[in-house]
């Protein structure tokens, strides 16, 4: 009955890449779905499938994420959840070292609440009348679309 939406953004707000699943499904299970999807413009040349650096709120604070990023050789600044850092402290010496965070760069992870925003302007995606998923994919596309076509008309950089 219900859908959670999980999107990349870029530093513009704009959306990059988008996975929906169901609502009661946490949070975590979209992730490795979108970093597939995310491609990031270039000018010239292929798009990027690495994303220099990732910022996402404490949803998505696990070990097989943060190992998934470490892999690919990608930046992570994600809060740990208080119940994670309590097990740490819980074992003490043997807890390991917690993982780094920069509050400054987090301040940055507004992108994606904006995003969200931009494109629950759209009132289709905002109240979801589409009953299928893959019409709401389709409408989210059209509306993330939209966004991109709307952003390259105000900078006349990208136009020329």
């Amino acid at each position: 009955m219900t859908t959670k939406l999980h999107l990349a953004a870029d530093r513009r707000c704009r959306p990059i890449a988008r996975h929906t699943t169901c609502g009661q499904r946490a949070d975590c299970t979209g992730f490795t779905q979108v970093m597939a999807a995310t491609r990031i413009p270039r000018r010239v040349g292929r798009p990027r499938t690495r994303p220099g650096h990732v910022l996402a709120d404490k949803a998505y604070s696990s070990k097989a994420i943060r190992s998934h990023l470490r892999r690919r050789g990608i930046k992570a600044t994600i809060p740990i959840k208080a119940d994670q850092a309590a097990n740490r402290r819980k074992k003490g010496s043997r807890g390991g070292r917690p993982p780094n965070f920069d509050r400054e760069r987090y301040k940055q992870r507004n992108t994606a609440e904006r995003a969200f925003n931009k494109l629950k302007q759209f009132r289709a995606v905002a109240t979801r009348y589409d009953k299928r998923d893959y019409m709401y994919r389709a409408t989210v596309d059209i509306a993330t679309m939209k966004i991109w076509l709307r952003d390259l008309a105000q900078d006349r950089r990208d136009t020329a």
